[in-house]
């Protein structure tokens, strides 16, 4: 009798979970389809790394749904996972890990999509042979995916160098890099421990935008690993872990990196050697990895006083502005950041300025965050305005077709930035269709498998 009670309450328990999940389903499920037939689901879809859902193989089981960080990039329609919030996705590959029964894949989007995008072979190459580009310039985001390209783009240049010996010269560098973000440090430590003459230049500050980031900004939110120490096995990390990561690097010997040149050309010669020159000086290597980044220079408004000491386009440490009255112009994940760590110092008044009707490209969580924060007065929010002058002491607005003046201390302008496309195809890189269709490891995997691709 005891047995037959404890499992009419173990089915009851079970019954219970699986109807209170199954429902949970149906309703996300309705919601999904509601947007669909309204419209309200964003045209434009994946403009990079995204997951491709084979559908005789998905069972609905919704993991994918669940895992992903940036919210509703999928969603259950007919019993089936489907992207329904393409432009949300950043690549993490979580969905595709998750998935038990391995239907989903990461691709790359499509040709026209990818247009506005160097052309690169699954190896990262360029249309320049042995120049190369790793992270978020080559249409992949996430500090995880800079890492593996940087590890594996110096395991191909290694490669290269074994099936072709050069005689040893002090004055032509294996590789140079240029950037020292995520993807360069990589390439750097990776380039050590194969024991390749090197040398990494930087124009700004190790750590690359990372580094400019705000104070306690979550930069990762799964493993990876590091040539030479091995693997970061926390799901979440802060820009304070990498930071204090790469402090560890910069002490090394071994480490050659040079600060403060930013290179203005590269030329490769008859001899198939690169120079690469900079304000400071000229180099020279047999290879050439470009990790620059995306963002390049911000971009500014053309407003007038937009030139004063008070308006900026990084925020680094939010902490040090207190009992300020701020404006944030942006409608992006960096703005809003920003936006909500300064309205969390003391005394501080934060206004937050975005041309458009409301948040459309912004992160689930972030959405929640400044919600709430506008629903506890601690953010003002003027949508459909855009800053007509910035003052002294004051900041002028349309705000709604009517000027407003704002009293005003500080200014933060967060437009994004000036990609370096005139540079790359000043040096000779083409833009087109991509060759790379699956993420990296596994593209290089199948195109040496299959003596598609030279190494």
């Amino acid at each position: 009798m005891d047995n037959l009670i404890s499992f009419l309450i173990a089915a009851a328990i079970i019954g219970a979970f699986l109807f209170f999940h199954l429902r949970r389903e149906k309703k996300r499920e309705q919601t999904t389809r509601l947007a669909m037939e309204k419209g309200k689901l964003r045209s434009d879809g994946p403009q990079s790394q995204h997951p491709h859902i084979n559908n005789n193989y998905c069972i609905g089981c919704a993991t994918c749904t669940m895992v992903c960080p940036e919210g509703d990039v999928l969603g259950m329609v007919g019993g089936k996972a489907m992207i329904i919030n393409g432009y949300k996705c950043i690549g993490h590959g979580i969905c595709a890990d998750s998935c038990p029964v391995g239907a989903i894949e990461m691709v790359m989007a499509s040709p026209s999509v990818a247009a506005n995008l160097p052309k690169l072979s699954p190896q990262f190459e360029t249309t320049v042979r042995n120049m190369f580009i790793i992270g978020e310039l080559g249409g992949l985001a996430l500090i995880k995916n800079a890492v593996n390209q940087g590890r594996e783009c110096i395991d191909t240049i290694a490669a290269r160098l074994a099936a072709n010996p050069r005689a040893s010269s002090p004055d032509i560098a294996d590789v140079l890099i240029v950037g020292a973000g995520p993807a360069g440090l990589t390439a750097s430590l990776r380039a050590i421990e194969k024991k390749m003459n090197y040398i990494t230049l930087e124009e700004g500050e190790i750590g690359g935008t990372v580094a400019k980031y705000p104070r306690q900004k979550l930069v990762m939110t799964s493993p990876v690993e590091f040539p030479m120490y091995g693997r970061f096995k926390k799901m979440e990390l802060q820009k304070e872990n990498l930071i204090e990561f790469w402090s560890k690097v910069m002490k090394r010997a071994d480490f050659k990196c040079r600060t403060g040149e930013k290179v203005e050309n590269i030329v490769k010669g008859d001899d198939g050697v690169f120079s690469v020159q900079t304000a400071k000086a000229q180099y020279r290597a047999h290879h050439v990895i470009l990790a620059l980044g995306k963002t390049g220079s911000p971009r500014k408004l053309g407003v007038k006083g937009e030139d004063l000491p008070k308006v900026m386009y990084r925020l680094i440490e939010a902490d040090h502005y207190v009992n300020k009255k701020i404006l944030i112009i942006g409608g992006g994940d960096s703005a809003v950041e920003a936006a909500m760590g300064l309205a969390h110092q003391v005394g501080n008044s934060v206004t937050l300025s975005y041309r458009q009707g409301s948040f459309s490209r912004i992160k689930d969580r972030n959405a929640q965050r400044i919600d709430d924060c506008i629903r506890k007065n601690k953010i003002r929010v003027l949508f459909n305005s855009n800053p007509l002058e910035f003052r002294a002491d004051s900041v002028v607005l349309d705000v709604n077709g009517k000027q407003e003046i704002l009293p005003n201390d500080f200014v933060w302008i967060f437009a994004g930035g000036e990609p370096p496309t005139a540079f790359l195809k000043k040096v000779g890189v083409g833009f087109g269709e991509r060759d790379i269709t699956l993420d990296g490891s596994r593209a290089i995997k199948e195109a040496k498998e299959t003596n598609l691709v030279p190494v």
